[in-house]
């Protein structure tokens, strides 16, 4: 189920344009996609994200005109947890509070708890966002790196 939110300029709000429209689960291509990582994340190689989409609860993209500027993805347990990956906004318009609004669509989407992980420079961010601090666990698995 695909739905869409507009938003248009207010004072708090300050887009160089006049509306970001905020979709849930459209239908979006790789090329959109890997265009908005490899502007959004250094050294972003590309990759195929028709996998990961189709196993989200949901994900959240955010458009200017017919530009892909935003996207964060949610993933779930099955039942009341989720777990917010990936958010990411375009280069030119990081900053402008497109990032915030990706995560409150997120929310909307019947679970009870939300999981975050994010490296410490992105914790005013996520604070923002309302997550509060939590001890939690990371192990990597992949060999060789």
């Amino acid at each position: 189920m695909t739905n869409s939110v507009k938003l248009h300029n207010t004072p708090d709000m300050p887009y160089p344009h006049d509306a970001i429209v905020y979709s849930v689960s459209p239908q979006v291509s790789n090329a959109q996609m890997n265009k908005l990582f490899a502007s959004a994340w250094d050294g972003f190689t590309e990759s195929d994200f028709g996998k990961m989409l189709a196993h989200s609860l949901a994900y959240v993209c955010a458009y200017s005109d017919l530009q892909l500027v935003g996207y964060v993805n949610l993933a779930w347990d099955g039942g009341i947890h989720a777990f917010l990956l990936d958010t990411t906004v375009h280069r030119d318009w990081q900053r402008q509070g497109i990032g915030r609004h990706l995560v409150e669509v997120a929310t909307e989407r019947g679970i009870h708890w939300l999981h975050v992980d994010y490296e410490p420079h992105l914790e005013q961010f996520y604070k923002e966002c309302g997550f509060l601090d939590t001890h939690a666990g990371l192990r990597w698995l992949r060999e060789g790196h």
